[in-house]
């Protein structure tokens, strides 16, 4: 059984990685891989050093012999020099290379290959002719057995160094059996290049445009969304956006599919309102990409880092487009968060559903309910659940959601979960079961205060950052809860991200 060693109430010592808003891994550049993050982090498989690289000697530009023997949190690999952690990214545990000092910091050093010398044995080629140039993976040189085999213990070793929990009950990460192909939504930034308009991912940790033709971890009909659409595009003279100018008009293509019903999103978001040849751009889109339902035009006009605008306009077809889940029918918008590899989402929300174990006479609540998926699986065995979400167009879609599966017994509230959670405790709400959803940086403290506060006798909790996931379960174990059980999913092969669903359980009844 997994334990907390602090004592109750004592502050949790690991420090997250604060996210923003809802967004999921990768929401900073490329593929949904977090290829911004610097490869620090807690290790996997390498033990971890006190001694400060501005103490050990190391200079940039230092050349040294390296034996990777773990995996950073961001998908660098990990060696020691002169008993100083070193960050190599794309290098695999096993790998013996000649590294260089590219960066030092206060306790850690970042550094580049100049020569693999012997080659892991869990190396292999890389499926993308871009990899290492387009932020979006992290992992493709690695096998993918060794990649679970890495998230697996990427997981027990956070939960350990930074929750102080001992021998955590970690299952093996569940895999796919094919890990390509499988997103159903990409958000890709437009440019120019010779005079021709490109589209692709940004480059890590930068927003340096790295065209593609077609990504192997996207949906088919997301790579053929973008294509047609640079193609429509070009024909019909829509400039790119320029960043550092502000000018040009189309910023990204959205592409989205649904997995089930095979019905495909194609969204323009662009600089301004007036869209030149909309409905032509519309009518040959959908004659050109088969599947194609939607055809909408997003108007950001804002000089910003944030993908969508306010405004959402339907150009062509339906303003959303529907997929199934669960038995469950689901409308999704271009504005609207959903999971995006749906075979690996039922997973997790089936392991979710178990942890929760509701029955017909108990509540429960979702917390960060996004298009309340959770929420209306859950409502299928509970008395009632109550969905909690602070993006209104995903509630929105949440309540339609709720209509065409004719669901009652489900209320959705808009607001952040730290402050409608009290506000349900004061209405007397006191759930059997408290699912916890988080965006990366995880839940606020007043969250953990409400649910300890509610008292439920279970708590799920579905995370896509160890870290933080850490953080908050010591919080939780300091309330009086247990770490009855952790799955992680592969959510997003090749990259370092890992999807973790937790089950506490509250230790006195």
């Amino acid at each position: 059984m997994a334990t907390n060693q602090r004592k109750p109430g004592a502050k949790a010592r690991g420090k997250g990685r604060p996210g923003g808003g809802r967004s999921r891994p990768g929401s900073g550049g490329g593929r949904d891989g977090g290829g911004g993050r610097r490869p620090g982090g807690g290790v996997a498989g390498a033990r971890q050093g006190t001694s400060e690289a501005t103490l050990s000697g190391i200079r940039v530009g230092d050349r040294f012999a390296l034996t990777i023997d773990g995996l950073g949190h961001s998908g660098a690999g990990v060696g020691r020099h002169r008993d100083v952690a070193v960050f190599a990214p794309y290098t695999c545990p096993g790998d013996q290379i000649d590294a260089e000092a590219t960066e030092i910091r206060r306790d850690m050093v970042y550094a580049r290959v100049v020569h693999l010398c012997v080659p892991s044995p869990d190396r292999t080629t890389p499926a993308c002719p871009v990899y290492g140039s387009c932020g979006g993976c992290q992992l493709q040189h690695i096998s993918y057995e060794r990649q679970l085999e890495l998230k697996t213990e990427m997981v027990r070793e956070t939960l350990s160094r930074i929750g102080k929990f001992t021998e955590p009950r970690v299952l093996p990460a569940l895999g796919m059996a094919n890990p390509w192909g499988f997103r159903n939504k990409a958000q890709f930034p437009v440019g120019m290049r010779r005079g021709r308009l490109v589209a692709g991912f940004y480059g890590p940790g930068s927003h340096r445009l790295v065209p593609v033709e077609t990504c192997p971890v996207q949906h088919p009909t997301n790579n053929r969304i973008m294509a047609e659409a640079l193609r429509v595009a070009a024909k019909y003279g829509i400039s790119a956006y320029d960043e550092r100018s502000g000018e040009g008009m189309l910023r990204h293509i959205l592409a989205k599919v649904a997995a089930e019903t095979g019905q495909g999103m194609a969204a323009f978001v662009t600089n301004t309102r007036v869209f030149p040849h909309e409905r032509e751009i519309a009518q040959e889109m959908t004659n050109r990409v088969p599947g194609l339902s939607s055809v909408v035009q997003n108007v950001n006009t804002q000089r910003t880092n944030i993908i969508l605008g306010q405004v959402t306009r339907t150009l062509a077809g339906e303003p959303v487009i529907e997929d199934r889940l669960g038995g469950l029918r689901f409308k999704v918008s271009a504005e609207s968060f959903a999971q995006t590899n749906p075979a690996q989402a039922k997973v997790t929300y089936d392991i979710a559903l178990t942890y929760a174990g509701v029955g017909a006479a108990d509540d429960a609540i979702d917390a960060y309910c996004g298009i309340g998926t959770i929420t209306l699986l859950l409502a299928r065995k509970a008395r009632k659940v109550y969905g909690i979400e602070n993006v209104e167009a995903a509630v929105t879609d949440a309540r339609n959601n709720a209509r065409i599966n004719r669901i009652n017994n489900v209320e959705f509230l808009l607001g952040d979960a730290e402050k409608v959670l009290p506000d349900l405790a004061k209405r007397g709400v006191r759930p059997e079961v408290l699912v916890l959803d988080p965006p990366r940086k995880g839940a606020d403290n007043e969250v953990i205060r409400a649910a300890l506060a509610m008292a439920p006798r279970r708590i799920v909790y579905v995370s896509c950052e160890p870290a933080t996931l850490a953080r908050d379960l010591a919080k939780l174990a300091g309330g009086g809860y247990k770490l009855a059980e952790v799955q992680p999913v592969d959510m997003f092969p090749h990259t370092a991200h890992v999807e973790t669903v937790v089950l506490m359980s509250r230790v006195k009844d």
